[in-house]
């Protein structure tokens, strides 16, 4: 009697845990009520109760949108692509006439069956000159795998404020704390395939779609068991980073904070700051901007740092070169170069000609410049924002780009002299030794961008990423 009692509490604690998700069908099996076209004129069908879109030639993408807009919530659907074929599922999404004529524009859930494996991604659509990849699945390479290729794959996304999380067949795969925008409507899309004849009539399909949002809080999925996180925000601190000591060194208005390597104020051209942007723009391709005021220059931290975890977030594009550097001893060069500092490269190492020069890659994307090399296979997508991490705690010190740690060196020893000792700094006395020094972002006269520029000061050797 006791067994039955006991298994009719559980039967009825789980009806109730489940019957309190309220969830509520987009899409009734039958036909497109409560749906809608955008965009292109692709072929939209109900087809053995599962929305079938069809791709057409010469017509940009299209989308079947949802009439109704929503803000919170968790978003599940099925979906089955042909091989090669590209799609997508916008959420937050909006469409405004007086905006890129209607474009459909949002947070986009990525479907890539090619070997690129980029499923479950979040891309930014509408929005490729400032974002494009938000959450790319370099920054999360086991989610790769997730997709099935040929059959049926379960995807979720997860909305809560400006917490975002997707997953695909239960793997976690995007997880972002981004302000961006906070309602929008849910579209399937359709991507253009421009006059090729070979992609005409692909097709892509979905169902099960449901969303819930009442209650969403307590249903979305702890963060011990998403993907990495990263803060892709315009330049403001998740409410964790607040609790745990960050600090915001670039505000995403003004240049409080920072001045020039080279003389007293912030440069006048060839850095900008706009729409939350940190720019320095092409000028003449060479180091330190010629050191003339009004061409524009490094710029570097008004205070020093000693221990610290530094995170920055960088756009680069072709044959761009730039850098952040650290240990910088203001005034230490007093020629037309860059000031001098342990330098985390920032660079298009496949159009760039200095990739090419160095030791063993040494000045590659992410190497100690000049000193250490980078791995080749590393997480990194051009014209994106990119999140690039250095780490001092004492004599350590390490290189992290997108979650991924790419090298780790002691310095202060007999090995690091050495190593100095055979490079390009053996001229500076105490090279890489100050025990402070400030942080410097680098004016090469090449376009690049940063944001979320912030910085953890440690109080020991010891800490936690």
């Amino acid at each position: 009697m006791k067994r039955i009692l006991l298994s009719l509490i559980i039967i009825a604690c789980s009806f109730q845990l489940t019957g309190a998700q309220e969830w509520t069908d987009l899409f009734n099996g039958r036909n497109l009520k409560g749906w809608k076209q955008f965009g292109g004129k692709a072929k939209y069908s109900v087809v053995d109760g599962s929305i079938k879109g069809t791709t057409v030639k010469n017509t940009p993408n299209s989308f079947l949108v949802t009439k109704k807009d929503y803000s919170d919530f968790i978003l599940e659907f099925e979906f089955k692509v042909a091989p090669g074929m590209n799609s997508g599922v916008q959420f937050r999404s909006v469409s405004e006439k007086e905006v890129d004529n209607g474009r459909v524009r949002g947070y986009q859930y990525e479907i890539d069956p090619s070997p690129r494996g980029w499923s479950g991604g979040i891309y930014d659509e509408g929005n490729e000159a400032e974002r494009a990849w938000i959450y790319p699945l370099e920054f999360n390479r086991p989610a790769k795998t997730a997709f099935r290729n040929g059959e049926w794959n379960k995807a979720r996304v997860e909305c809560l404020g400006n917490r975002i999380r997707t997953f695909l067949n239960g793997v976690p795969c995007a997880n972002i704390f981004d302000d961006e925008r906070s309602s929008g409507f849910i579209a399937l899309q359709v991507h253009n395939i421009g006059n090729d004849e070979s992609k005409v009539g692909q097709e892509i399909s979905w169902r099960n779609i449901r969303i819930l949002t009442a209650d969403v809080a307590s249903y979305i999925t702890p963060e011990e068991k998403c993907a990495p996180m990263f803060n892709t925000s315009g330049n403001i601190l998740s409410p964790e980073e607040e609790a745990d000591g960050w600090k915001l060194l670039f505000d995403g208005k003004t240049s409080k904070g920072w001045t020039s390597a080279k003389y007293e104020g912030f440069p006048k051209k060839s850095w900008e700051i706009a729409n939350g942007l940190l720019m320095v723009h092409r000028t003449n391709g060479e180091e330190g901007g010629y050191n003339a005021k009004d061409m524009g220059g490094d710029i570097i931290t008004d205070v020093p740092f000693k221990n610290f975890i530094l995170k920055f977030d960088f756009r680069i594009f072709k044959a761009s070169n730039s850098g952040v550097k650290y240990f910088v001893q203001k005034g230490t060069n007093t020629g037309i170069g860059s000031e001098i500092g342990c330098e985390f490269q920032v660079l298009d190492d496949e159009h760039h000609p200095d990739a090419k020069l160095g030791v063993n890659g040494n000045r590659r994307l992410g190497a100690l410049y000049d000193l250490i090399p980078a791995p080749e296979d590393k997480p990194f997508v051009m014209r994106a924002f990119n999140q690039g991490m250095i780490v001092v705690c004492g004599n350590h010190v390490e290189h992290w780009l997108n979650g991924v740690k790419l090298l780790e060196y002691e310095r202060g020893n007999q090995m690091w002299n050495a190593l100095v000792a055979y490079s390009k700094y053996k001229v500076w006395p105490n090279f890489g030794n100050f025990e402070t020094g400030h942080i410097l972002l680098q004016d090469h006269g090449d376009e690049a961008w940063y944001k979320n520029v912030k910085i953890k000061v440690l109080d020991s050797a010891v800490t936690q990423r």
